[in-house]
C-alpha cells in the first residue's frame, strides 16, 4: 500500500491518502494539520483498511525511520519521550501506529518521493486533492480522475522561512581534512566540540537555532551536535538531492537528520544541470547563510583553501568577533 500526505502551509489544510496498486484506495482531509500529520495519517488510515499483512511505502522518512530504525522502542522505554527527554509529537497518532505494529505483520519501506514511481505519484496527487477539497474519496479500483501532482518540497527561501531566534552558522572542513570518512577519532573529536560550543552558546541565547548546509564533515556533524543537545538546527541546501552522488550510509544519515530538523529549507527547485551551476547554486547558498547568521563556527586549520574564502568573507559579513575558529589538529582524540 502506497501512503502519502500533504499540506499547504504547515500547519494549514492538508489530506492524507493510500491506494493498492491496482486496487482500493482512501483519502480524506484535515483543516488545520501538518504535512508530518497527514504522513502518519495516511498510514494508520491504510493499516485499518484491510487486513492481513501489510507492507507500506511512504516517501517519508518521518515515518518509515521509525519503525525501521526503531525509534518506537525507545519511545516506549521511555514512556513516550524521545532522546532529548521531550514529549514525543504526535503522539496521538504515533501510538495506535506503534500498537498495529505490534499487533500485525507489518513492513515500512522508503521510496523517493517526485521520481517517476506511478502509485508514489498518485497517493500524492490524491492527498494533494483531499486538502484542497477537503473532501474524502474511498474506490475499489485505481482512480482515473484525481488532482494536479503536489510541487516537490522544497521552497525558495525567504526570512520567513527562518523562525525568531538567534542563529549559529556551522562550516568547515569535509571528509578528506577530518581523517577520513565515516565516524573517525577526529570526526567524534570535532563533534564533541561542537556539543560544547553549541550548549554554551544557548546558555547564552536560549533562542539559539543552528544554521548547515549540511556537507559532508563539519556540516553534517554541526546537525548530530545539535540534536544531542536539543537545540534545533536548520539544514540550508543549494538544492534538491545533492546527496544522490553520496554513499548509501551518508544518503541515510542525511535523511535522518533532515528527518530531525525543525525545517529545512531548499534554495531552489530543481538540481543543477551541470557542475558549473551547481558551484554557483552553492555560493548562492552561502551568501544567503551568511546573511541570515548572527555569529559562526569554522572547524579550520588554517591551510589556503575552501574553508579559508568562508572564514574570510565571515568574518567581513559578521565582525571578527563573531567567528570562531577551532582547529581540528589540537583537539584531543
Amino acid at each position: 500500500m502506497y501512503t502519502d500526505g500533504a499540506c499547504s502551509g504547515n500547519p494549514g489544510p492538508g489530506g492524507w491518502a493510500w491506494i493498492v496498486p491496482d486496487g482500493p484506495f482512501g483519502s480524506g482531509g484535515e483543516d488545520p494539520t501538518t504535512n508530518q500529520r497527514m504522513e502518519l495519517r495516511a498510514a494508520l488510515e491504510a493499516i485499518g483498511s484491510i487486513d492481513g499483512p501489510i507492507e507500506i511505502i511512504s516517501d517519508s522518512t518521518y515515518l518509515v525511520n521509525c519503525f525501521r530504525d526503531g525509534w518506537w522502542k525507545g519511545w516506549l522505554a521511555r514512556g513516550w519521550v524521545n532522546s532529548q527527554r521531550k514529549p514525543v509529537a504526535n503522539r496521538d497518532l504515533w501510538e495506535p501506529l506503534v500498537q498495529a505494529n505490534q499487533d500485525r505483520d507489518l513492513a515500512f519501506r522508503w521510496v523517493k518521493g517526485h521520481s517517476g514511481d506511478r502509485w508514489n505519484d498518485l497517493a500524492d496527487r490524491l492527498a494533494v486533492e483531499a486538502g484542497a477539497t477537503q473532501e474524502s474519496r474511498h474506490g475499489s479500483h485505481t482512480p482515473h480522475e484525481v488532482g494536479p501532482p503536489d510541487e516537490p518540497r522544497v521552497r525558495r527561501a525567504s526570512s520567513d522561512d527562518l523562525p525568531t531566534g538567534h542563529f549559529m552558522l556551522v562550516v568547515g572542513h569535509r571528509p578528506p581534512e577530518l581523517g577520513g570518512y565515516g565516524d573517525v577519532p577526529a570526526a567524534r573529536a570535532v563533534r564533541s566540540r561542537l556539543v560544547d560550543i553549541i550548549a554554551a552558546t544557548r546558555s547564552l541565547h536560549p533562542d539559539l537555532h543552528v544554521l548547515t548546509a549540511m556537507n559532508l564533515g563539519t556540516e553534517t556533524l554541526a546537525a548530530e551536535a545539535a540534536d544531542e543537545v536539543a537545540v534545533p538546527f536548520i539544514p540550508v541546501l543549494a538544492y534538491p538531492d545533492f546527496d544522490r552522488v553520496w554513499t548509501p550510509d551518508s544518503q541515510e544519515t542525511f535523511r535522518r537528520l533532515t528527518g530531525a530538523a525543525e525545517r529545512v529549507v531548499t534554495l531552489q527547485k530543481r538540481a543543477p544541470e551541470n557542475k558549473q551551476k551547481a558551484g554557483a547554486a552553492a555560493a548562492r547558498r552561502d551568501g544567503w547563510l551568511r546573511r541570515h547568521a548572527h555569529q559562526a563556527v569554522a572547524v579550520w586549520d588554517g591551510s589556503d583553501g575552501p574553508v579559508a574564502t568562508q572564514v574570510r568573507a565571515l568574518v567581513k559579513d559578521l565582525g571578527e568577533d563573531q567567528v570562531w575558529t577551532i582547529d581540528p589538529a589540537e583537539l584531543p582524540t
